[in-house]
């Protein structure tokens, strides 16, 4: 790439709008991942709204009702990274946003249970908002600055984590529910329009090019695999802790009544120190290279996970969560800068694709591996179970970069 604004072949211009590009996806992340997580504090009254009376279905019918999204959205991933390859990026943002604008406003005119799951169903389907601005500021970011725009997107996404749930709990009581899901339509609808009139996608390789592309493209398949593996092994570390926090802050706090307050500051703790670690992760990487970072993180975090353990009172663990997710909030930037640098740019959106779909697999197993290892062992051997295996992450990471490439 030059620097006077010009390209070499099937590059794309320093100059190509990419900073407005990301102004626009990370708007464009922030409020499509409110909406999908905004009904995590009132799910259980929604589902009792729509006639389900007893308390242990009502339980049953929200937890399946929140992971349908994730589930159908990891099922479609790969897709749309490929369509995205085949007909541009910009396209399937539009695809998203519309989608999940119609999709969150349809969801508020749900009349029983079955079309809420239906619906969430199809916000997953229809969506992928978040996944799709990864692809494009991958792509569409001067590669000596991708790993500090991924980090900035990356912020955008995990405050989008954190704020939607705080959304959740505030407008309900304020314009009801079914108001609420119409509100974060008409937020995602801004998203459309700024999706539509802002961002400039630079042009793209003939079809013949872009159809012919596929895994056997990659010259070096490892760093791809590698990255794929770090993704799902990134959220299996995070997730696997969620369904043990509460019960384990049970235990290291005397007062009953504040069980429920530290433990979801123990669980915003580590999205609060991703959001504001994961530029300054990006900026160093483009500085020193994406796989020292990702190295380094994966190495603190098994180290952080190990004292999690031994805990006697309940600020050292949020104070330790927070510190896990300072080193954590560069993995991801890092992860899709690995990718974007080690494969070719007319099928990076697959790629990207099938490593969002290995993050979902960590989401789904993570739980379930900390909730079974929690039960059957202990709290305690979760932490340092996956202490284990984030060092065998680390290991592994550092076998799979390639040589000669910035450390």
């Amino acid at each position: 790439m030059t620097r006077d604004g010009g390209a070499a072949p099937g590059e794309v211009p320093e100059d190509a709008h990419w900073r407005r590009n990301l102004a626009v996806c990370v708007f464009g992340s922030f409020t499509t991942l409110v909406a999908m997580t905004l009904l995590l504090p009132f799910l259980p009254l929604y589902v009792e709204e729509l006639g389900v009376k007893d308390q242990a279905a009502i339980v049953q019918w929200s937890g399946i009702a929140f992971g349908a999204t994730f589930f159908s959205a990891a099922l479609v991933a790969p897709l749309w990274g490929r369509l995205a390859d085949l007909y541009g990026r910009k396209l399937m943002l539009i695809r998203a946003s519309l989608g999940m604008a119609v999709a969150m406003s349809l969801i508020g005119l749900a009349g029983d249970v079955w079309q809420l799951v239906g619906l969430r169903l199809l916000a997953g389907l229809l969506g992928g908002y978040a996944s799709g601005s990864t692809v494009l500021v991958a792509t569409q970011t001067p590669k000596d600055r991708s790993a500090w725009a991924l980090g900035m997107l990356g912020s955008g996404i995990m405050a989008g984590n954190l704020v939607g749930p705080l959304v959740g709990g505030v407008l309900p009581p304020l314009i009801g529910i079914r108001a609420t899901f119409f509100a974060a339509g008409g937020v995602i609808f801004l998203a459309f329009l700024a999706t539509l009139l802002l961002i400039r996608e630079a042009p793209r390789p003939p079809r013949a090019a872009r159809a012919s592309a596929g895994f056997a493209a990659i010259p070096d398949k490892r760093p791809a695999l590698a990255m794929l593996a770090t993704g799902m092994l990134l959220m299996l570390a995070v997730m696997s802790i969620e369904p043990i926090i509460t019960v384990y802050v049970a235990e290291l706090t005397r007062d009953p009544a504040r069980v429920t307050l530290v433990a979801g500051l123990a669980m915003s703790a580590t999205a609060l120190g991703s959001i504001l670690s994961a530029p300054r992760l990006g900026r160093l990487a483009d500085r020193i290279g994406p796989w020292t970072v990702i190295t380094g993180s994966l190495t603190v975090c098994a180290l952080l996970l190990v004292p999690q353990a031994l805990v006697t009172h309940d600020w050292q663990l949020v104070a330790l969560r927070f510190l896990m997710g300072l080193a954590l909030g560069g993995l991801l930037p890092c992860i899709a800068s690995v990718i974007r640098h080690s494969v070719p740019d007319r099928i990076a959106g697959t790629v990207l694709g099938y490593s969002t779909s290995s993050q979902y697999v960590g989401q789904v197993v993570g739980p379930l591996l900390g909730g079974f290892i929690g039960g059957h062992v202990g709290m305690r051997a979760v932490f340092l179970g996956t202490a284990v295996l984030m060092a065998l992450g680390a290991a592994g990471t550092a076998l799979a970069r390639p040589k000669g490439v910035k450390q």
